[in-house]
This record gives C-alpha cells, sequence and structure tokens, in this order.
C-alpha cells in the first residue's frame, strides 16, 4: 500500500479528527534514518509511527473480520488484551513490538492510527465518547 500522496508532507499535512472527533491533528509523511514514517501533530506534540503499521493493522483487521476496540493508552498505562492499542505494541505483531517510534510517545495507536485508516478507506471506526471499535471494509 502506497498512501504517501493522500497522507500529505509536512507543509500539506492531512487533517484529522480523533474517534470521538472531539480533538483535531494533523498526519503527514516524512522520513527519518532512510525509512518513510508516519508524524502525528497533536498540538504541539509529535508522534512518529512505523509506516508499515497501515498494511500490518489491514491484514490482521481483514484476518480478525469484526469489529475489535481501539483501546487507546499512553506508553506507559497497561493495554487490554485484543484492543488495536494491544496489537501495536504486542511482541506477537509483525514487527514484533512497538509500531510507535519515540520514546515516551510510543502510545496512543489505537487513538490515532484508525482516523488515519479511516480517511484513506481501509476501514471503518465508530465515533462514540468512549470505547470506539474498527474493522476493515
Amino acid at each position: 500500500m502506497n498512501y504517501k500522496e493522500k497522507i500529505g508532507t509536512k507543509n500539506a499535512p492531512l487533517k484529522l479528527k480523533t474517534p470521538p472527533l472531539s480533538s483535531e491533528y494533523t498526519m503527514h509523511v516524512d522520513e527519518k534514518d532512510g525509512k518513510e514514517i508516519l508524524v502525528c501533530t497533536v498540538g504541539k506534540t509529535i508522534l512518529h509511527y512505523d509506516i508499515r503499521c497501515l498494511s500490518d493493522l489491514y491484514d490482521m483487521l481483514k484476518q480478525h473480520g469484526d469489529w475489535i476496540e481501539l483501546g487507546s493508552k499512553d506508553e506507559k498505562v497497561a493495554t487490554k488484551e485484543g484492543t488495536v492499542e494491544h496489537w501495536g505494541r504486542s511482541l506477537n505483531n509483525p514487527i514484533g513490538g512497538w509500531y510507535g517510534l519515540k520514546k515516551n510517545f510510543r502510545g496512543r495507536f489505537g487513538m490515532y492510527i484508525p482516523p488515519l485508516m479511516e480517511a484513506l478507506g481501509l476501514v471503518e471506526v465508530t465515533h462514540e465518547k468512549r470505547n470506539n471499535k474498527m474493522r476493515a471494509k
């Protein structure tokens, strides 16, 4: 999957909203250490995610076949097994660990990646105040 043009650049990032539609943030593709990464900007906070998470998460969702809870948590907070957040840092995912790349800012995978995938037309995401879910289209 190559969605680089749709995701945008530092000068023209994609504008998104969190699953509860309560906060805005941007996402763009950049390069770090010779690898393409996703750069998520939330206010003054900048998070980095391995761009491979898009295809890996999509494949996992297709295999799962049904809605899966997002379960977004900060890096230092334990996650609930069976959630997108748990999968995004699990030793059992395709990269064997964190898709988040910035130490102390590796969490919130379940908050910021699902809306991006929804904008790319890959998934459906619920937009409740809490306990949102996603599934592959």
